[in-house]
């Protein structure tokens, strides 16, 4: 497990298009998965601690963000042969035990993760209907362990924003996790 940080926001960068299978057995599409007033692009997996430390808020965090017209995406992209934990049938098992409320796709190619720039899990972009980067940082205070429970919840203010003004926060804090378990 390596630790990385991500970059800063690159504001008005627009989201790249993809077709990529969700665990519902249908085939998904940047268009198919934006929201009214935005969407939200996580990269994540099954088996990093990091996500697990959020897996909850972010579950609360999309159902809310629903309802301010912002829907969310899934991907994961790490290598599904040397960590098994995060294989297709893995991720339909928890996208079902959890009930996701957002598609879970798999991106085994790996380029959906490299077009983004995604380097670790989890990794959040905020982009408002106009499909622009508007916020690329983290969701909480949280690390391998989840923050206080009156953390300031950066990623769904941030997304709030977006979905009134299409416009992000200047002041956004770069997520962490671990790395992108890339192929061979």
């Amino acid at each position: 497990m390596v630790l990385l940080e991500t970059p800063l926001c690159e504001f008005g960068k627009k989201a790249f298009d993809f077709e990529l299978p969700g665990v519902d057995g249908r085939l998904w599409t940047l268009q198919q998965c934006m929201g009214e007033k935005g969407l939200l692009v996580m990269f994540i997996c099954n088996h990093c601690p990091y996500v697990q430390a959020v897996h909850e808020r972010i579950l609360r965090d999309t159902r809310e963000l629903k309802q301010l017209g912002v829907e969310s995406v899934a991907i994961m992209s790490n290598d599904t042969t040397e960590y098994p934990a995060d294989s297709f049938e893995n991720m339909k098992l928890i996208a079902e035990q959890y009930q996701y409320g957002f598609p879970y796709l798999l991106d085994e190619s790996q380029d959906t993760a490299k077009a983004y720039g995604a380097v670790c899990t989890p990794e959040f972009f905020g982009y408002n209907a106009e499909f622009e980067l508007q916020y690329r940082g983290r969701l909480d205070a949280s690390r391998k362990e989840t923050a206080p429970i009156d953390a300031r919840r950066e990623l769904f203010d941030a997304m709030k924003q977006i979905a009134e003004t299409g416009i992000g926060p200047q002041d956004q804090r770069a997520s962490i996790g671990c790395s992108i378990k890339w192929k061979q």
